[in-house]
């Protein structure tokens, strides 16, 4: 019940207002994940940045099958090092890679151009879903929960990532 293992992971794009950067990031997004993705739609208003409820401002899409695949070839990105910051105390790794065409088998496309993405990969132990489930929610004790440390743990083990600044 302690073993760790890929929830899931997910690829977002933040385009801003800009429609055509956004139609790039779809492009982008179904290149390196094989699926569909899905527009994110902003739900505040901010006149500043040109913003209103209902606005496309990024995509996403989460993988669920086959993660350890993709994490490899994301992970080749960033030259298999991460910084103890992309860590966070629930069990979650964030990394943003600055080109796509530093991922493993991404090819260059000129109608996408240079743009970058952020992956998002999140780790849970057997028994997490007592969290989610619709009937009988309960809390998961404090022991069962994945820590920082159990995350750069795991994340050492099975992907062989080295931790440090760069």
């Amino acid at each position: 019940m302690r073993q760790i293992k890929v929830e899931k992971v997910t690829l977002n794009f933040g385009a801003g207002k800009d429609q055509a950067k956004l139609e790039k990031g779809l492009k982008l997004l179904r290149q390196i994940s094989g699926m569909t993705p899905v527009k994110t739609i902003t739900k505040k208003r901010i006149p500043a940045w040109g913003l209103r409820p209902g606005l496309p401002i990024g995509a996403k899409v989460t993988i669920r099958r086959n993660q350890n695949d993709l994490i490899k070839r994301l992970l080749h990105a960033t030259d298999f090092r991460l910084k103890e910051s992309n860590f966070d105390n629930n069990g979650n790794v964030s990394f943003g890679i600055k080109e796509y065409i530093d991922v493993e088998g991404a090819k260059y496309e000129p109608e996408i151009g240079i743009i970058g993405m952020e992956a998002c990969v999140t780790l849970q132990r057997p028994g997490f879903r007592v969290k989610r489930r619709r009937l009988h929610q309960k809390s998961i004790h404090k022991r069962h929960k994945i820590g920082k440390e159990d995350a750069m743990k795991f994340m050492v083990e099975t992907f062989s990532v080295k931790l440090g600044e760069e």
